[in-house]
């Protein structure tokens, strides 16, 4: 068991800019890799920022030059801001550090999060974060009078939703019954310490999705706890059920080294064979 302390950063009018709230992770990282302060997690809404983990292609980026934060996390672009509860857990992991086991951890508390409030989330294989998953294919509406079989975002190397209007845009994704991702996770680990982390959409503006490509995933969108639930739910109401959960993960997890399997060594061919 490892002890976890919570940090509120700043909500609504007190939110925090991003690049204050990430020159705080590198702090607090370097006093967690020193030992001088125990794992941390910090707690915060932002205003509006686009940033962009390291896997950001150009063409995920926003059409009109809205400004991009590039950061150190893995991932791709995602937006901040209003109505999205982040948090930043800086953790000391053991070594090899075992990276899918930290999302997978960060990952179920916010499943557990959205229990709690009466909507059902999940996992999708092959796509971190936290999902609510889409009706079978067969059962979506067609998309501009087309069959899901010739769904141009799948079938079209060259289309890009960003130019199609609301029909394909991120946030309506609810409306077509797709997947619809609720949280975002992108971590960096330095030192066997763990930064960034997750953002939870409890009641946000998701169009401001509708201007990248988020998380570089063409075929799905985003959703939020209030627009799934048809009803306000606000940062207030969610802080204290994510930090129990989280706590409740975060503090109970049996922390194992990555497990390294080593090949066996190749035996020398005889000579003349």
């Amino acid at each position: 068991m490892s002890e976890f302390r919570f940090v509120h950063m700043g909500f609504g009018p007190d939110a925090v800019e991003y690049q204050e709230a990430w020159d705080e992770q590198r702090r607090v990282h370097a006093a967690r890799f020193a030992d001088e302060v125990p794992d941390t997690c910090l707690l915060v809404e932002h205003p509006p920022v686009y940033t962009a983990g390291r896997r950001t292609e150009d063409s995920e980026r926003p059409l009109d030059g809205t400004p991009v934060i590039d950061v150190d996390r893995g991932g791709k672009i995602t937006w901040h801001g209003p109505g999205q509860l982040v948090g930043y857990p800086i953790q000391k992991l053991p070594r090899p550090v075992d990276v899918v086991a930290h999302v997978r951890r960060l990952e179920e508390a916010l499943i557990r999060t959205c229990a709690e409030f009466g909507l059902e989330t999940s996992r999708v294989e092959g796509r971190s974060g936290v999902w609510v998953l889409g009706d079978p294919v067969a059962e979506r509406p067609a998309l501009g009078g087309l069959s899901l079989d010739f769904d141009p975002r799948l079938t079209d190397d060259e289309f890009d939703a960003r130019f199609n209007g609301p029909e394909y845009a991120p946030s309506n994704a609810g409306q077509r019954r797709e997947d619809r991702k609720i949280a975002a996770i992108g971590i960096r680990v330095a030192k066997g310490v763990t930064m960034h982390g997750f953002s939870l959409n409890v009641n946000p503006d998701n169009t401001w999705f509708d201007r990248i490509i988020p998380c570089g995933i063409r075929d799905a969108g985003v959703t939020s706890l209030a627009y799934e639930l048809g009803r306000e739910i606000t940062i207030a109401d969610v802080l204290p059920v994510a930090e129990r959960h989280l706590r409740d993960v975060l503090e109970n997890a049996e922390l194992k080294p990555r497990v390294v399997e080593r090949q066996p060594e190749k035996q020398a061919e005889p000579a003349g064979a």
